[in-house]
């Protein structure tokens, strides 16, 4: 459902990825982890058409992103790192908002507001204002609003920001759930998120992809046998060398 064939993306002399390359399909969940700075975000951001590569090519649901832009928003559920709320909306007001402007109508908005409202957990806030609520609360709205029409494909950057240890719980249950028929990307720095639920793990770091694989593929491949993600990532990251021009950003 995405494929990434080595992609960079440059602002002026500064390269934020490198040409990176990988697969997600249908029924995966793909953890893509990095420090801050990494690249994750960027990446996120070219394919949900909110940035353009430099080079390379990026497919979402067999259509190209730089060319079939609106084919791959119609697609995707994305969540991004600084979510935009209507913050002076209450909670059902926004996700019924977002809902028709994702081309729900009557039953068929009802419908989705309710399955989507019972799968984020947002029920006991509904009536509230989004700027009432707490951190983990919006961020919960929006996941709903990534969710609201179904996709068939899930972008999320950061999702368990702001999330209490119980709420991330909830949140990888709720990815198990979502997987069906599903192509599923989310970044961290959180490397215990996806050590949990991923089935497969994306490592990058100044940009470049240094890893992709099964938590324990990578570290038979980082000469760490039975590691975890956690010491592979690390290894990962201080054997790559200094940045100099290929300085990231994202």
């Amino acid at each position: 459902m995405i494929t990434v064939e080595s992609v960079t993306k440059t602002y002026g002399s500064l390269k934020a990825v490198n040409d990176v390359s990988f697969e997600v399909a249908g029924g995966e969940i793909v953890g893509f982890v990095g420090p801050n700075g990494a690249g994750k975000s960027t990446m996120l951001k070219m394919l949900s058409t909110y940035l353009y590569p430099t080079l390379g090519r990026i497919s979402v649901a067999g259509f190209d992103v730089v060319d079939e832009p609106l084919e791959v928003r119609r697609r995707i559920g994305y969540l991004s790192g600084d979510t935009p709320l209507y913050r002076d909306m209450r909670v059902d007001e926004f996700l019924r908002f977002i809902g028709r402007a994702r081309g729900l109508r009557n039953a068929d908005l009802e419908r989705h507001f309710d399955e989507t409202v019972d799968l984020c957990g947002v029920g006991d806030v509904l009536t509230m204002r989004i700027d009432q609520c707490s951190t983990g609360f919006r961020q919960r709205v929006g996941l709903a609003t990534a969710l609201i029409h179904d996709p068939p494909i899930l972008l999320l950057d950061e999702p368990t920001h702001g999330f209490d240890p119980l709420q991330v719980i909830a949140f990888r249950e709720l990815l198990q759930k979502l997987r069906p028929g599903r192509a599923i990307l989310f970044s961290t720095h959180i490397t215990a998120d996806v050590e949990a639920i991923s089935d497969r793990v994306l490592i990058i770091h100044l940009g470049r992809l240094l890893g992709d694989g099964r938590v324990g593929e990578l570290a038979i491949a980082a000469g760490m046998p039975a590691a975890s993600l956690e010491a592979t990532f690390a290894h990962l990251v201080r054997a790559t060398s200094s940045p100099s021009t290929d300085r990231t950003h994202g």
